[in-house]
C-alpha cells in the first residue's frame, strides 16, 4: 500500500497525456487544448506499464472506466458477450494498447478519460478554472 501511495503522490503532481498518435480524435483534442507542460506518451510506441495503469486506476476508480469497448478486438474476441472482471480489464489494457480508452489526460489529481462530449466539456471547464 505504501508503494501505491507514493505512486499516487507522483501522479498528483504529474501532467501527462496517454494517446495514440495515429488517432484523429486524439489529434483534434491535442490541438483543442493547451497542453504545454504535459508529458505526452504515444501508447503504441511506448507501452503502458503496470504502475502507470495502477495510478490511472487509482484516479479513475476502476480499470473498467479506462477500458475501450470501441476497440476492434473487443468485438473480434467476443468480449461483449462475456462478463469481464477488473483483472480482465487490466490484463486486456496491459496486453493491447487499443483497449485503453483514449486519450487519458492526467492533471494532478484529475483524470479525463476518452473523447466523449461530456468528458471534453469537463476538461474544458477544468482548463478554464486553472487559467
Amino acid at each position: 500500500m505504501d508503494f501505491l501511495f507514493r505512486l499516487i503522490f507522483l501522479y498528483l503532481i504529474m501532467k501527462k497525456i496517454y494517446y495514440l498518435q495515429t488517432c484523429d480524435t486524439c489529434k483534434r483534442i491535442m490541438k483543442q487544448f493547451d497542453f504545454e507542460g504535459f508529458e505526452i506518451q504515444n501508447i503504441k510506441t511506448e507501452s503502458i506499464t503496470e504502475s502507470q495503469l495502477e495510478a490511472m486506476k487509482a484516479l479513475a476508480g476502476s480499470y473498467e472506466a479506462l477500458f475501450s469497448r470501441r476497440a476492434r478486438k473487443y468485438k473480434e474476441l467476443g468480449l461483449k458477450d462475456q462478463t469481464l472482471t477488473e483483472d480482465d480489464y487490466k490484463n486486456y489494457i496491459l496486453n493491447d494498447y487499443t483497449f485503453l480508452k483514449r486519450p487519458v489526460i492526467i492533471d494532478g489529481d484529475k483524470i479525463f478519460i476518452g473523447s466523449d462530449k461530456k468528458n471534453l466539456e469537463v476538461l474544458s471547464a477544468h482548463f478554464d478554472e486553472i487559467q
